[in-house]
């Protein structure tokens, strides 16, 4: 267990230290927050046509209200403590990936709920908006992290104890 808990910080360390760099950052970071910012507002448009995404911007253009999707927004860092969790795990590269893979899935498509919801919401009333923003989805981002985790765990083959001979 130490092992893990060990393995799973240098892991978290070395992908946080490597998102925050301004490479990755503008090759990967930036571009894909701009995706989930167009995604979003493809998905809204099918219900309210009057949504426009401009960068990591979505916006109503009849109130003019428009939320940012910044850092910390766009799970990635909730993508990272997964991953982190599943390379520190003593299992299957194939588990691994495959959960890796899925488990991107799940915690993008639970911020793209957690994206339209507040985009509504700070419509509707800023202090609902920012309690939701900053308490509510930040804990359901990670409690969906866990989840994905945890499952992921019960699809891992048993391990095997060493027999004393």
């Amino acid at each position: 267990m130490l092992r893990f808990f060990l393995v799973f910080l240098v892991i978290q360390g070395v992908l946080f230290a490597a998102e925050l760099s301004r490479p990755v950052q503008q090759a990967i970071v930036i571009p894909f927050t701009n995706s989930i910012a167009a995604l979003s507002a493809w998905l809204i448009k099918l219900f309210d046509s009057g949504v426009v995404a401009s960068g990591n911007v979505i916006r109503d253009q009849p109130s003019g209200f428009a939320v940012a999707i910044e850092a910390g927004c766009n799970g990635v860092e909730a993508t990272i403590v997964l991953v982190a969790a599943m390379l520190a795990m003593p299992a299957p590269w194939k588990l691994k990936l495959m959960g890796i893979g899925l488990g991107f899935l799940a915690i993008q498509s639970m911020n793209l709920l957690r994206i339209i919801t507040l985009f509504y919401l700070g419509q509707w009333n800023d202090t609902a908006f920012e309690w939701a923003h900053l308490y509510i989805w930040q804990a359901l981002i990670m409690l969906d992290v866990l989840i994905v985790f945890i499952v992921w765990l019960r699809f891992l083959p048993a391990r095997r104890e060493a027999r004393a001979a």
